[in-house]
């Protein structure tokens, strides 16, 4: 154990030991004058208990064997086989200031002093068997000791005491807690409640001091416990007084009044310091949370037949206690998941050529005004194929949907409501219910949640949460006449168009607005839009484009005006607009007005620029049949002269305009080279009987239009006519399994319209291509809950 360790604890010690001898006291003398019950019984002999088992984890054999003979007796009197008299009462208040005394010694000298207290041991003994004391012999302890630091028993207990040395009659401790060996031994002599006369050569053992005389310790005095609900108390009064700062500040903006603006911006600082201040005392360290982690994982993989080493790093990373309190059983049971499904049993490792022992790291740390908390293992990894069979096979998803899904979007499905692939329900995972409510109590205080998985390697989570919930620094954006707050953390850039740039730079493809940053593009938002708010009357000279991150994705928000960056007290919305997903909460000015906060995962996604993952989130269970009519968004082309067609816009990766003089030959195949790769070039025409025989219109042209379809890191071209649109329609679909290359038709836009089967004109050009995309899974162990 490093110096600055121990030191903390045993400070940790002498002020919750004080406070513990304080209530011991004030019990005593209440007892004394008549004033009995169980739970007066157990506070005193919580308080003794304590002490002796917090001093013998820190390895100060002294304090820990006078306080084991207090408890011994306090223990049958708790119980009722002791009844107390004035005698009794007195020897227990003689063991109070014998232990003030060590601990005052302890702070001072840094040992617990050479006073002789086996006076005090006869006595204590003698009230328990009257007659020559005998050595102190362990007691089962009824409730675990601790001060704070050790609730409960948990491994960081149990490793701090196999540390501290032997507590005996030859030992003090760490070194610095020597005390000489005649100072451990027990004299013996004494009867009743009478304290012994003294042992030649020793120094006189404490007696009861007057209350007058009873030194507090300087520990002690230096912290105070308050309860929680005066700090959010405090914390709230904070928030009115910010609220009431920004108003003064705003409204002495422009006056030539020089000590009313002075005196302004003193009450600015003054804010300031006082909001740090109060924000200080509701932070805690992450390490509060994890201490509970060693238990549980043991106990888990116990249960389970498993190997597991934990490390932790970051402990020390602090966030607001709401937090702390918010991310606490998520956390858990993120944990008690990466055991029971991320990693393997040793015989399962073995056979993939690990060690038998997984290994669970949790990591916490600050970057970008967010703490990350990121929990890794090292197993087998996520099946992607199961978790995408389990979905079909939930009515969760149809096969073709599966089909085409992603990789990144696969992995999300495990946040849907119901999921889960576990073969049987037991009592640590298979009823479905987790890992969504996990993902919705982050998002709930502003957090995100990542999920990363590699095949054989392993599974990381990373999760994104706001240090506190209460003030944080927001940039204040207006649109349509209405200001907006929008948090900081989400905010990368900010980027002004002039009139004549706006024009060249900002492009449509195909109705969608993009801006060209720094050889990207920027899909792009307009908030008066996506709000329906009225047209502002100001002229616009420039636009403001606000570069947001959401879902690791980047989007730009076009406002009106940017009108400064300030710190806001988040209110939270009432519960008739908890459903509106593109505010998160809102403020009040400094003009006194309300300003909603935009939640900026809401707006993407309510803009259509980041795909909602839980748009599947229905009732888990019931079989759903694909609906007609839902609305799909589908990418209208032309195959031939005249055959028109579509395919869901899901399906398509990139649309391409490559030059003719590109393509080149490999293996009798058209292929051209494409981001690194050789990408196959595949005429949709000749897979379409209808289309086979017609001329295409593009084929003298010099480029070609191509829809590229990616699957599992694979990409493949589709070779097409024009294209025309993108339309977004309910469809009545008439299936036509007779016809190759297509699903079935439709109605689009007023026009008979063939839907591809992208899927079987693939397999028809390269029968290799979706060898890895579904195949049955052969995995039988369950991936997660």
């Amino acid at each position: 154990m490093n110096d600055s360790l121990q030191k903390q604890l045993i400070n940790d010690l002498l002020i919750e030991s004080f406070e513990g001898l304080d209530r011991y006291d004030a019990h005593l003398l209440a007892l004394e004058q008549g004033q009995s019950g169980t739970d007066v019984w157990n506070d005193i002999f919580r308080a003794i208990h304590t002490i002796k088992g917090t001093s013998g984890c820190l390895g100060l054999g002294k304090i820990e064997k006078v306080a084991h003979a207090g408890e011994n007796l306090l223990d049958l009197l708790r119980s009722g086989s002791l009844q107390p008299d004035q005698g009794m009462i007195s020897t227990l208040l003689r063991l109070s200031d014998a232990l003030r005394e060590m601990l005052r010694t302890l702070e001072a000298q840094g040992v617990e002093g050479s006073t002789d207290f086996s006076p005090l041991l006869t006595a204590l003994q003698d009230h328990i068997t009257p007659g020559p004391v005998a050595q102190p012999e362990a007691s089962t302890p009824v409730e675990p000791a601790g001060f704070g630091l050790f609730d409960d028993d948990t491994a960081d207990t149990v490793a701090l005491k196999s540390a501290a040395p032997e507590a005996n009659e030859s030992s003090g401790g760490f070194g610095f807690f020597d005390a000489p060996p005649s100072s451990y031994a027990a004299a013996s002599g004494g009867t009743g409640s009478k304290p012994a006369a003294n042992a030649p050569g020793t120094k006189p053992a404490a007696t009861a001091a007057p209350s007058a005389e009873i030194h507090r310790s300087a520990a002690s005095d230096s912290a105070i416990r308050v309860d929680v609900s005066q700090l959010d108390k405090l914390m709230n009064l904070v928030g009115e007084l910010v609220l009431a700062r920004n108003q003064i500040v705003q409204k002495t903006v422009g006056y030539n009044d020089t000590s009313l603006t002075t005196a302004a911006q003193r009450l600015n600082i003054i804010t300031s310091e006082l909001q740090e201040g109060v924000m200080k005392t509701r932070m805690q360290p992450i390490g509060n949370v994890w201490s509970k982690f060693p238990r549980i994982v043991r106990d888990v993989a116990h249960e389970l037949g498993k190997e597991v080493r934990l490390e932790m790093s970051g402990k020390d990373t602090e966030l607001d206690r709401t937090i702390i309190e918010a991310i606490k059983d998520p956390l858990i049971h993120i944990v008690r998941n990466s055991i029971d499904h991320g990693l393997e049993g040793p015989e399962g490792r073995r056979q993939a050529g690990k060690p038998a022992e997984g290994l669970l790291s949790l990591r916490a740390f600050h970057e970008g005004g967010q703490v990350n908390i990121e929990i890794a293992d090292d197993g087998a990894g996520i099946n992607i194929v199961r978790v995408k069979n389990k979905a079909v096979e939930k009515g969760l998803l149809s096969a073709d949907q599966a089909l085409r899904m992603s990789d990144r979007e696969a992995l999300n499905l495990i946040f849907l409501p119901g999921f889960s692939t576990a073969a049987q329900v037991t009592n640590l995972s298979g009823r479905g219910v987790g890992m969504d409510v996990v993902k919705t109590n982050i998002e709930k205080i502003g957090g995100s949640v990542d999920l990363s998985s590699e095949t054989g390697v392993g599974t990381t989570m990373k999760i994104k949460i706001p240090l506190t919930l209460a003030i944080i620094p927001a940039l204040v954006v207006t649109a349509g006449g209405e200001r907006f707050a929008i948090p900081q953390v989400s905010l990368l850039e900010l980027v002004r168009v002039e009139r004549e740039q706006a024009e060249k730079t900002i492009e449509y493809i195909y109705g969608a607005p993009v801006y060209r940053l720094r050889g990207q593009l920027l899909p792009l938002a307009f908030l008066k839009k996506e709000l329906k708010l009225s047209e502002s009357t100001h002229s616009e000279d420039a636009t403001n484009i606000v570069v947001l991150q959401a879902d690791g994705r980047q989007f730009g928000l076009i406002v009106d005006e940017i009108n400064d960056t300030e710190e806001i007290v988040v209110k939270p919305l009432g519960k008739h607009l908890k459903g509106i997903t593109c505010f998160s909460g809102a403020t009040i000015m400094g003009d006194g007005r309300v300003a909603l906060i935009l939640d900026v995962l809401g707006l993407a996604q309510h803009a259509n620029l980041i795909p909602e993952v839980n748009e599947q989130k229905q009732t888990s269970g019931r079989k759903q049949e694909e609906s007609r009519d839902d609305r799909q968004t589908l990418l209208v082309f032309n195959v031939g002269t005249n055959t028109r067609m579509a395919i869901p816009l899901s399906m398509v990766a990139r649309l391409e305009e490559i030059a003719r003089n590109k393509v080149e030959k490999s293996a009798g195949q058209e292929v051209v080279q494409y981001r690194g790769q050789l990408l196959s070039l595949v005429p949709v025409a000749q897979f379409i009987p209808e289309a086979a025989g017609e001329v295409d219109a593009q084929a003298d042209q010099d480029t070609m239009h191509v829809i590229v379809y990616t699957e599992q890191g694979r990409s493949i071209g589709l070779v097409v006519g024009q294209i025309s649109d993108i339309v977004e329609e309910s469809l009545a679909v008439r299936r036509d399994s007779r016809r190759q290359g297509v699903l079935g038709s439709a109605v689009i836009q007023g026009r008979v319209t063939d839907l591809l089967d992208a899927s079987g004109v693939i397999r028809s050009f390269d029968p290799s291509f979706f060898e890895t995309s579904l195949p049955a899974a052969s995995n039988p162990e369950p991936v997660l809950s």
